[in-house]
């Protein structure tokens, strides 16, 4: 039975896209099968993966209204193990289109019955916000992974998004559950880095993972050749750090 995890914040810029990729890279590279479904209208994780975003005639868009199955949208990529789900950015248009629906937080959760014991894991890349297709993935999802920057800001929205997700799981879905809060672009150089890091594991202890993603520029490159971490530079501190993630995440979940 596959696990689905969405990768959430409404925090613009923390690295959800960059988690998404390259630990979905990294679970495919540890021999699981994996499904990143791109549920950011952006689709920075389908172009950050190779695919020619404005040529997707199918993806999370067609998925959320029901329109085609969720196997009928996925697409191979060339990381091994990782298939994915794009998206286009259309799927801004879902928001507008799904508020008269009935049952509509539960669209991507239903499409994704079918396929769900055909993976080992489904990742699911959110949205910057705690609009509608945010609000569907945590439905759908089995847990969520928190990313949060060492940064000044970084427990700012952070209590928003723990009280969506305790709603959530009051209203729609009880088995949610937080996989855990992932600390990424951390520079040690910075005092302010240690001390948030500090900070949130004061405050979250054993909800947070002990990897930390540092600052990398290579993980800043491999987007843009539409290759992970891992195809880009496996040699690269960001590729040590995402494979460290995915072991922590497969020993948690053994």
């Amino acid at each position: 039975m596959g696990k689905i995890i969405a990768i959430a914040n409404q925090k613009g810029g923390v690295g959800k896209t960059t988690t998404s990729i390259n630990l979905a890279a990294s679970l495919g590279v540890l021999e699981k099968k994996v499904l990143l479904i791109d549920a950011d209208p952006q689709a920075n994780a389908s172009s950050g993966l190779g695919i020619d975003v404005d040529a997707v005639e199918l993806g999370t868009y067609q998925v959320l209204e029901h329109s085609i199955s969720a196997r009928e949208a996925i697409v191979k990529t060339d990381s091994p193990n990782l298939d994915i789900i794009p998206a286009h950015i259309d799927l801004v248009a879902i928001e507008i289109e799904l508020v008269d629906k009935q049952e509509r937080e539960y669209m991507l959760k239903k499409s994704l019955v079918e396929i769900k014991d055909d993976y080992d894991y489904i990742l699911i890349d959110c949205a910057p916000s705690l609009g509608l297709i945010t609000l569907n993935s945590l439905v759908a999802a089995d847990s969520v992974i928190i990313p949060i920057q060492c940064e000044y800001f970084a427990l700012e929205g952070l209590g928003k998004l723990l009280n969506t997700i305790k709603s959530i799981q009051n209203i729609h879905n009880a088995e949610l559950d937080i996989e855990g809060l992932l600390l990424t672009m951390f520079d040690s150089r910075l005092r302010l880095s240690n001390q948030v890091v500090d900070e949130v594991r004061k405050h979250f202890s054993s909800m947070v993972f002990d990897t930390i993603i540092r600052r990398n520029t290579r993980l800043g490159e491999a987007p843009s050749y539409g290759e992970s971490i891992i195809a880009y530079d496996a040699t690269s501190k960001g590729a040590v750090n995402y494979l460290n993630l995915a072991q922590e995440l497969l020993k948690k979940n053994s």
